[in-house]
């Protein structure tokens, strides 16, 4: 496993990226999304860490699945990271999980919902693993900075935010770009940019999250062309048919003619201000 790993990450021509599937469903499925990233992403020199969570603690519906078994889907984590030579990141959600998780990843991936939870984020710096903190969808994205000097508090300076999306109404989500500067300016850090989750709507009348993933692609180009230092983006072989979050996220055959024109567009930004 690499040890620091959003140094590894930030080693790449231009963004680095955080891909997978929203949760373990399976073994075969888990290594077989993360081969096709892994077959994508290393032609194109884009460093990606494999993502996927464990178990998922928040859901509309009591009867919604939340994951095949925590210790399970850990094992799962570890063996495509280990396969592949890459990290991998994962969701915690109290701080008793931390220690737990730290055991099999890379990356403790903060939920935006928990992004204030003092708790928490100690627990997760106090491990020694890289913290990717998510921006909730309540806050302004200076307010991030108090997220990450409790993790520099604790001892760790392996730590990084994500814009995923800021609430508008009740029902939908926007991304106001303006953020990725400010937060890199705030939080001196590396800034992600959530581009399916960022186009969830949430709070659907059946329960169940819908999503706009036409547009992804419209908000990785601006990511990218802000000067996002890494993109994250969950895909499934068959959207349609995964177990959370498919009604957001990128089918996997798309990932890498998406990638190839995010590179083009980083590589003429690079080219002018060069």
């Amino acid at each position: 496993m690499i040890e620091q790993a959003l140094e590894y990450l930030g080693k790449g021509p231009g963004f680095f990226l955080l891909a997978g599937p929203c949760v373990i469903e399976g073994e075969e499925m888990a290594f077989e999304i993360g081969r096709k990233i892994k077959s994508v992403c290393e032609p194109l020199g884009i460093p990606f860490a494999f993502k996927g969570s464990y178990r998922k603690a928040n859901r509309s519906r009591l009867d919604s699945f939340s994951g095949i078994g925590d210790i399970e889907a850990l094992t799962i984590l570890a063996g495509v990271g280990c396969e592949l030579g890459v990290p991998v990141v994962t969701d915690i959600h109290e701080p008793h999980e931390a220690a737990m998780a730290a055991d099999f990843v890379d990356i403790l991936q903060i939920p935006a919902f928990l992004c204030r939870q003092t708790a928490l984020l100690v627990a997760a710096a106090r491990t020694g693993k890289a913290v990717n903190i998510k921006k909730g969808q309540f806050l302004a994205p200076e307010s991030m900075r108090f997220a990450v000097e409790k993790v520099r508090a604790a001892g760790n300076t392996q730590v990084a935010v994500t814009e995923r999306g800021t609430t508008f109404g009740y029902g939908d989500l926007i991304v106001d770009f303006r953020g990725v500067p400010e937060m890199h300016t705030a939080c001196d850090c590396p800034v992600i940019v959530d581009c399916t989750h960022s186009l969830q709507q949430p709070n659907t009348a059946g329960g169940v999250t819908g999503g706009r993933p036409e547009l992804i692609e419209t908000i990785a180009r601006a990511a990218v062309a802000v000067g996002a230092d890494g993109l994250f983006m969950e895909t499934h072989p068959e959207p349609a048919k995964a177990k959370s979050d498919g009604a957001n996220m990128l089918r996997l055959d798309l990932l890498e003619p998406l990638l190839i024109r995010l590179a083009a567009i980083r590589r003429t930004i690079d080219s002018f201000n060069a």
